[in-house]
């Protein structure tokens, strides 16, 4: 195992981990800040009021790509054991 093929293996790993991520990252960013203008247009300053929809706007983004993300991690796993034989060659 030489060092570009650590290298492409933690590239293809960071790669996997942000498409996995950042649909759920992304929907929480976007409610977040839709829910801190509404806070600062209405001067309602409630900490608590953003987690319920952020965590229905969650809930409901892994419901829609919950399976698309673990095809992902099933099609890198596989990746990953084919693989193997080429690490003690």
């Amino acid at each position: 195992m030489d060092s570009a093929m650590v290298m492409d293996l933690g590239r293809e790993s960071l790669w996997v981990a942000v498409m996995i991520a950042g649909p759920i990252l992304l929907v929480a960013l976007v409610v977040g800040l839709v829910i801190g203008i509404i806070q600062a247009a209405t001067s309602i300053n409630e900490m608590t009021l953003s987690f319920i929809p952020k965590l229905a706007a969650m809930v409901a983004t892994l419901i829609l790509v919950g399976s698309w993300q673990i095809g992902m991690l099933v099609e890198f796993t596989r990746r990953m054991y084919e693989r193997i034989p080429a690490l003690f060659m």
